[in-house]
């Protein structure tokens, strides 16, 4: 839910703007100078202003009123924000829990995964953040060679739902107890299959993940 501050609402126009421009400089100085050391908090520096400003760009990417070419340019400019923001997270004491982020393969949007492991590391999680575009085998290996208390998988496009049922599946096989959450914006867009996907449960924000993750894995 976003809150329409005056100073939230400005930042976001006037970020969405810089990354319209291919201003990457101006966008993290907006957050950085006028936006955290003015008191906004990361989180909603995150979410209301990083976040929203994504949908927009999807929005008019989708209404065919700015180019493929524009939109990944937007898009690099919250990632490369992102990395920046990464040293001024505020951390809760370690819970001794870790999380494997991952988007399951094809899938090349990446930036609310990165929000979401930010929060669970806020939240005291030790987050592995593997990134866009993961094959369900690798993935598989990497559980079964290096067991996390909790898989997160995210998915933007809802085209990309088979590859998380395979995901899912073939991650079973390796570790059929191993608690998996699912979420992303294809949930928005396509059917929720909590019971076939045989999920501990569906992600719908960053906020939501990190409350369903500390009540699964009891922190």
């Amino acid at each position: 839910m976003i809150h329409a501050t005056p100073v939230i609402s400005t930042l976001r126009e006037r970020y969405l703007a810089a990354q319209l421009a291919g201003n990457r400089q101006e966008a993290l100085k907006l957050l950085v100078d006028e936006g955290l050391l003015c008191g906004v908090p990361l989180q909603d520096v995150h979410l209301e202003i990083i976040q929203a400003a994504q949908y927009e760009i999807g929005r008019l990417w989708q209404e065919n009123r700015i180019s493929v070419a524009q939109e990944h340019m937007a898009t690099a400019i919250s990632q490369y924000v992102l990395a920046h923001l990464y040293r001024h997270l505020p951390r809760d004491p370690s819970n001794g829990k870790v999380v494997m982020m991952a988007c399951v393969e094809g899938e090349l949007h990446e930036v609310g995964a990165r929000m979401a492991s930010d929060f669970l590391e806020m939240a005291g999680f030790d987050v592995r953040f593997i990134g866009a575009n993961v094959p369900a085998d690798h993935l598989a290996r990497l559980v079964r060679e290096s067991p996390p208390d909790l898989l997160a998988l995210s998915v933007t496009m809802p085209f990309h739902l088979p590859q998380l049922r395979d995901a899912v599946s073939k991650v079973r096989q390796v570790a059929p107890n191993l608690s998996i959450a699912v979420g992303g914006l294809a949930f928005d867009w396509g059917p929720v299959l909590h019971e076939e996907l045989d999920v501990s449960f569906f992600g719908k924000s960053a906020r939501e993940l990190v409350s369903s993750a500390c009540r699964t894995l009891g922190v």
